[in-house]
């Protein structure tokens, strides 16, 4: 069972940016690494896509109302929320060169990324995408909190892709009510706007994963026929009762509520013990597979 479901009410956990580390992406990564899965795989991989010009995104949006804030604690933890991006960016675009070396058009994807972040900063308010980042950030939330704590999500993964979306999902937890903590404090952005955001986020970003891993399919050559039975199987993966999103729509739907905050819900259960093992081993390798034989252990 997804332990989210039985965890205590989350305890706001230190922002903690972590520079130089090793996850051996320069190695003999296997092309379909989600244990040979094609649409796990390339669901993960279009996400990844989305990062390194997302995660800018979600600065320059945070960033513009740095300036304003008066609280020094806040201040801090943008500041940190800052450098942890900028790492997630730098990191994932390296995964994105992997891709690159398979034939994915990353020029293509990428621009096409670029294009809807101009017409959004082009189109819309600082608050509006401000709220746009909240809810991003949210749903990053929501997914590393359920994702990365279920063995037959990540059990047969490539150890060092495991070892960066775990990394990435601590990261993710620490700071995930950062911006929206300046959105409410500082760019007093109303109730209706937020769930306005949310509501275009939550339609958007699955159509764009879905076209990014459309032509991922075409890259790996599966005839038209065989992407539909990918499409149908990886479908019910997602949306079957128990499978990776149902679990989840407790944590989504929480956004809604009126006097919602990120830190009413439940961090990883198995934060500390990551922390920790990062801490004694300085691998995040050996931190994530640290988590799997918890899971073993079960």
């Amino acid at each position: 069972m997804n332990s989210i479901l039985n965890a205590q009410p989350a305890i706001a956990r230190p922002i903690q940016p972590r520079e130089k580390l090793d996850f051996g992406l320069d190695g003999d990564i296997p092309r379909h690494w989600a244990g040979g899965d094609i649409f796990k795989t390339r669901f993960f991989d279009a996400m990844s896509t989305t990062f390194p010009i997302g995660e800018r995104y979600f600065i320059t949006s945070c960033r513009a109302f740095r300036d304003q804030i008066q609280d020094p604690k806040l201040l801090a933890e943008v500041r940190d929320f800052i450098r942890q991006e900028g790492q997630h960016g730098m990191v994932h675009g390296k995964f994105n060169d992997m891709l690159t070396r398979q034939g994915i058009d990353l020029e293509f994807i990428e621009g096409e990324i670029a294009r809807h972040v101009k017409f959004f900063n082009d189109n819309f308010s600082k608050e509006f995408n401000l709220a746009v980042t909240a809810a991003f950030e949210h749903l990053t939330a929501m997914m590393c909190s359920t994702f990365i704590e279920r063995e037959d999500i990540i059990g047969d993964w490539d150890h060092r892709i495991r070892a960066m979306y775990t990394w990435h999902a601590i990261e993710e937890v620490e700071h995930k009510a950062v911006c929206f903590d300046v959105m409410q404090k500082v760019a007093k952005v109303g109730y209706f706007k937020r769930v306005a955001a949310m509501l275009l986020v939550s339609v958007m970003f699955p159509l764009g994963i879905m076209r990014i891993m459309n032509r991922m399919f075409q890259a790996d050559k599966l005839s038209l026929w065989q992407q539909a039975k990918t499409w149908a199987k990886g479908l019910w993966w997602m949306h079957k009762p128990g499978g990776a999103f149902l679990p989840a729509v407790g944590f989504y739907l929480a956004y809604f509520k009126p006097g919602f905050h990120p830190w009413q819900h439940p961090e990883m259960t198995h934060y500390d013990l990551w922390v920790n093992t990062l801490e004694t081993s300085g691998s995040p390798i050996a931190a994530s597979e640290a988590l799997m034989k918890t899971f073993k252990a079960a």
